[in-house]
């Protein structure tokens, strides 16, 4: 029997008519690796970049004995997982792990979402090599949109073999087998004014500060109020914890991302810059490890994309638990992208909101908790 993936949701992240749990390209990856995969117990198979559940619970539906090992960068798609494995009773058949050797090890099928960073494929690509079975065989898909010439290029970096499927439903997987050079994944790191950053594959940014960031830098204030926790917010690399924790050496700092590179990315960035031991870095959706009136001082850069689409609800979702963090009267410093018009939200969401700084693209504004 066929599994059905109407029952996929992408909760807890954002959904929508037009944001689907499930899509083309997971499809043709599961049907390209079925023959793969027939004889093949669910321990011998790994899944990288699983949207929400669609190519994990659907190997796991068509595997038997033990539990199919899959990593997702996004917490939200981590909790969609478990969410829609409890849902089509596959809970004890799926275990979500780590880039990791663990995730890896002896894997002899790997289905694989293709992500849009080459870097990033190429950090996945050396573990796989590193670590799974000699025979493993990789079926790395994507919608064509977002494929390039180059993803073949870097998976021949470490696989003797490619081949190319027909496209269809405008998605398309490549096959790669005969693992070489394989490598753990290691931070890249550059130098800006004194402070290091480093990035793993697929981090936003990379290993620069991007410009927004760089514009929220020049205006945070030159007090910061230290009797609560001093936030990053949507950390990224880190960059914007650890310029706080070099200006403030009085103060500790802590940092808070959904995305697992950015968490290894940040905590990277914290060591290089000798913070290590007074920044702390979760993995976590917005604060909501934090209790309720106990920050300080909250700086945020906001994503502002779900996939491809731009969503606001992100960055209103990050503002209504900031302003859940923050104590009476203390700030949330936010840059944002002019055109998105951010200042009402704001107002409404956390409190009195005044402009700091504006330039031809970003604005920089402070918000007092209520």
């Amino acid at each position: 029997m066929t599994f059905s993936f109407d029952a996929l949701r992408r909760w807890p992240d954002i959904e929508g008519p037009d944001q689907l749990a499930v899509d083309a390209a997971d499809r043709l990856i599961l049907d390209e690796s079925a023959a793969a995969r027939a004889d093949l117990p669910r321990t011998d198979i790994a899944v990288i970049g699983d949207g929400y559940g669609a190519m994990a619970l659907g190997a796991a539906d068509a595997g038997t004995d033990g539990v199919v090992r899959v990593h997702q960068d996004s917490l939200l798609g981590e909790r969609a997982l478990a969410a829609n494995a409890e849902r089509t009773g596959l809970t004890d058949a799926v275990a979500s792990v780590p880039l990791s050797p663990e995730l890896l090890r002896g894997a002899r099928v790997v289905l694989l979402r293709l992500p849009k960073s080459l870097d990033e494929l190429r950090d996945i690509a050396g573990a796989i090599a590193a670590h799974a079975a000699p025979d493993v065989v990789v079926f790395a898909g994507g919608r064509l949109k977002h494929m390039s010439v180059g993803m073949n290029a870097v998976l021949g970096e470490n696989f003797s073999r490619l081949d190319i499927t027909h496209a269809r439903q405008k998605s398309r997987v490549l096959i790669a087998q005969g693992p070489r050079n394989g490598r753990d994944p290691e931070p890249r790191r550059a130098t800006h004014d004194g402070l290091v950053v480093c990035g793993f594959g697929g981090v936003f940014a990379g290993t620069s500060i991007d410009i927004g960031t760089r514009f929220l830098l020049e205006h945070l204030p030159e007090t910061i109020p230290a009797e609560g926790r001093v936030v990053d917010l949507a950390c990224g690399s880190g960059v914007v914890a650890a310029w706080l924790a070099r200006r403030h050496p009085e103060l500790s700092v802590y940092a808070s991302d959904p995305s697992a590179v950015a968490v290894a990315s940040a905590r990277a960035t914290a060591a290089a810059n000798e913070a290590g031991d007074r920044i702390t870095v979760v993995r976590d959706d917005a604060l909501s490890a934090l209790p309720d009136s106990s920050a300080s001082f909250i700086a945020l850069n906001p994503p502002f994309h779900s996939g491809t689409a731009i969503d606001t609800r992100l960055a209103a979702h990050l503002f209504a638990d900031a302003a859940r963090a923050l104590r009476p009267g203390r700030e949330l410093w936010t840059v944002w992208n002019s055109a998105l018009r951010y200042r009402g939200e704001l107002e409404r969401i956390v409190g009195p909101t005044r402009q700091i700084a504006r330039n031809g693209k970003f604005t920089v504004t402070a918000s007092v908790a209520r």
